[in-house]
């Protein structure tokens, strides 16, 4: 288990595409879970408020991306 581990982490450290996996996995649990005890919204709205939340954000962000970028090339 102990190689398992340390290769984990060692994929981890080197690659920004695991890291971002991780990190949008721990912000989809973080935001039902705020969603169900703040809110109190059913486990299933809460779960899919984490999924469907940040996908509109990913795209927003996109929008504003490309839209930055043409009015200042």
């Amino acid at each position: 288990m102990t190689e398992f581990k340390d290769g984990l982490f060692n994929v981890l450290k080197r690659s920004s595409a695991a890291r971002a996996i991780v990190y949008t996995l721990g912000h989809f649990i973080i935001a039902a879970l705020c969603n169900f005890f703040i809110a109190g919204a059913s486990f299933h709205l809460a779960a899919m408020d984490a999924i469907v939340e940040p996908i509109i954000n990913g795209v927003w962000y996109y929008a504003l991306d490309k839209l930055w970028s043409s009015s200042h090339a």
